[in-house]
C-alpha cells in the first residue's frame, strides 16, 4: 500500500458523491412525475450508494492507519540501521570512546646515560610500542591509541629515524599509550613478573602506569580501499 493508492481512493468517493448527488436532484426534480416503483428504486440505489460510501471509507481509515504503521516500521528499521552501523564505527576504530581504563608513560629512563647492572640502556623502539600494543590487546583492551593516534588493523608503528610513525604520523617521547577495558585487568598484565614493565625497565626505559576512571580514545581517519573490493555471494 502507498500514499498514491490512498489517494486513488479518495478521488473514488469523491466521484461516487457527485454521482448520487446527481441522482437525488434528479429524483427531487422529478418528484411530483416520478412512479412509486421509479421511486423505490432511486431510494433503493441512495441506500447502496451510501452504503458502499461508508465501506470505501472504513477502507480508507484502515489503509491511513497500515500508511502510519509502515511510517513506523521505517523508522524503527531506520534506527536499527544507525545503530548498527554505530557499532560497526565503533569496533573499526571510526568513532571517538570512552571509559574506564589506563595511561602507561612510556620513555627513556630520564637522567640514565649509562647502563645500569645488566641492562642494556636504549631508547624507545617501535618495537616497545608493538610490544606494550599487543599486551595491552590481549589484555582485552577494546581501543588503544598512542599519543592520540588511534590504533586500528590497519595502523603500522614503525620507526623513521628518531621518530616513531604511527599512522604516518612522526611520534616523539614521551609516549602516552592509552587503552579502555578493564583497568585492573589492563595494568595487571603489564605489571605481572617478568611481564612487559620489567622488560621495558630492563632495556633502560621507564614506564608509568596510571588507572583512571575515565579516558577517551580519539577516532582513527576514515579508511579508503582503492583495490580491495566486497565478495558478493549467492544467498
Amino acid at each position: 500500500m502507498n500514499r498514491t493508492f490512498f489517494f486513488s481512493f479518495t478521488v473514488l468517493v469523491f466521484i461516487l458523491g457527485v454521482m448520487l448527488g446527481f441522482q437525488l436532484r434528479g429524483a427531487n426534480a422529478g418528484n411530483t412525475a416520478v412512479p412509486g416503483d421509479r421511486e423505490q428504486k432511486l431510494a433503493m440505489e441512495k441506500k447502496n450508494l451510501v452504503e458502499e460510501l461508508y465501506e470505501m471509507q472504513l477502507e480508507i481509515n484502515d489503509l491511513s492507519t497500515k500508511l502510519d504503521q509502515a511510517g513506523i516500521g521505517q523508522k524503527e528499521a531506520e534506527e536499527a540501521l544507525r545503530l548498527e552501523l554505530a557499532k560497526i564505527k565503533r569496533f573499526a576504530g571510526l568513532s571517538e570512546v570512552s571509559g574506564p581504563g589506563v595511561e602507561f608513560i612510556i620513555q627513556s629512563r630520564p637522567g640514565q646515560t649509562e647502563p645500569g647492572p645488566g641492562r642494556n640502556l636504549q631508547n624507545v623502539t617501535d618495537h616497545h610500542l608493538l610490544k606494550t600494543v599487543n599486551e595491552l590487546h590481549c589484555a582485552g583492551a577494546q581501543a588503544v591509541a598512542i599519543n592520540g593516534q588511534r590504533i586500528t588493523t590497519l595502523s603500522e608503528v614503525r620507526q623513521a629515524g628518531e621518530h616513531i610513525n604511527v599512522n604516518g604520523v612522526p611520534l616523539s617521547p614521551p609516549y602516552h599509550v592509552i587503552a579502555i577495558g578493564d583497568t585492573p585487568a589492563l595494568k595487571g598484565r603489564l605489571e605481572l613478573k617478568e611481564g612487559l614493565v620489567d622488560y621495558l625497565n630492563a632495556c633502560g626505559i621507564s614506564v608509568e602506569a596510571l588507572e583512571k576512571d575515565e579516558v577517551v580514545v580519539p577516532a582513527s581517519d576514515e579508511l579508503y580501499y582503492e583495490y580491495a573490493k566486497i565478495v558478493k555471494k549467492n544467498l
